[in-house]
């Protein structure tokens, strides 16, 4: 029997990556035969992936549902987000692999990174589940100028890491797997930004340990939790904050990268504030795009609830 714990868990707790299991496979029948029968291939792992994963279908359902209300327009189903998933997963693949054709990217707003690198300027540079953020990964190791650092949760991607560097050893050596922020780790962080390196952070997935850096923003017309993780950073670091954003319109791939903010200044009266309105315009600026590929966004959680608040909710009826 589902329970609503099993339904609202954490996203870390969640095995998402069960689904590249079978992608080494279909990686190689791309490589040898083509995107199509790649794709004959894919829909039997989606078929099974539906089958057998509810908690990501049911999120997939809800997270459309809130497009459509949010847009009044039709919006393909959940096979099509999945796929899209798929499609997503076989050109980080091919990234890696050498064999993704990175010269029809499009760049735009690239000139404000370009001018940070040429006046030694380093900054956070906050990303998304939206589209392929892998992209930006192979392109800074093309420029010996543009040095990034990815803060990721290790212990959930796992899996695809480990893929990822079968194909290529290199794909692991900008990754550094941050749970919690401690002084040493942020001491590290602040002399690589002073010399001049990017430090990549997601903005859209509450921190694993706790909802204490956590703040609500609108998101497809309800609130729903943001990390406030990204800008008490780039407060620590005293730094600019950029925005990149990745997606895939009419077979053209984007790469969209804004200036956010100069620095972030935190006082020390309304802190909390300061850091909502952040996220509130990181929301924003996230629905922006995503509307823009609505299946490109692969959060397969429920987003928009905290789980904490249910065992909030059992400790205030629990018998005392």
């Amino acid at each position: 029997m589902r329970t609503a714990s099993d339904s609202r868990r954490h996203w870390a707790a969640i095995d998402e990556v069960s689904f590249v299991a079978g992608m080494r496979f279909m990686f190689w029948v791309c490589r040898v035969f083509g995107r199509w029968p790649f794709r004959i291939v894919l829909y039997p792992v989606l078929g099974w992936y539906l089958l057998t994963q509810g908690r990501a279908r049911r999120a997939s359902g809800e997270y459309l549902r809130r497009v459509r209300a949010r847009t009044g327009k039709a919006v393909p189903g959940v096979l099509a987000h999945f796929a899209s998933f798929g499609e997503n997963l076989l050109d980080k693949l091919l990234l890696w692999g050498g064999l993704y054709g990175i010269e029809g990217v499009r760049f735009h707003g690239a000139g404000v990174i370009e001018e940070a690198v040429a006046a030694g300027r380093g900054g956070v540079l906050v990303c998304s589940h939206l589209g392929n953020i892998e992209l930006t990964r192979v392109l800074s190791r093309q420029r010996n100028d543009i040095r990034t650092t990815v803060l990721v949760h290790t212990k959930h991607a796992q899996a695809f890491n480990r893929l990822m560097g079968k194909l290529n050893p290199a794909s692991q050596t900008n990754l550094l797997q941050v749970t919690d922020m401690t002084p040493a780790t942020a001491m590290m962080l602040s002399e690589r930004v002073q010399r001049g390196e990017f430090v990549v952070i997601a903005g859209d997935r509450v921190p694993v340990s706790g909802n204490e850096h956590v703040a609500m923003a609108d998101f497809m017309g309800e609130p729903a939790p943001f990390p406030v993780g990204p800008y008490l950073l780039a407060g620590i670091l005293q730094c600019p904050v950029y925005l990149l954003f990745t997606v895939c319109v009419d077979g053209v791939t984007e790469v969209h990268i804004e200036h956010f903010r100069d620095g972030v200044r935190l006082p020390r009266q309304g802190r909390t504030e300061a850091l909502a309105g952040l996220a509130r315009a990181y929301a924003a600026r996230l629905e922006h795009y995503a509307l823009r590929a609505p299946l490109q966004w692969f959060n397969f959680y429920d987003f928009w609830h905290l789980p904490e608040q249910d065992n909030k909710t059992n400790d205030a009826h629990a018998p005392r």
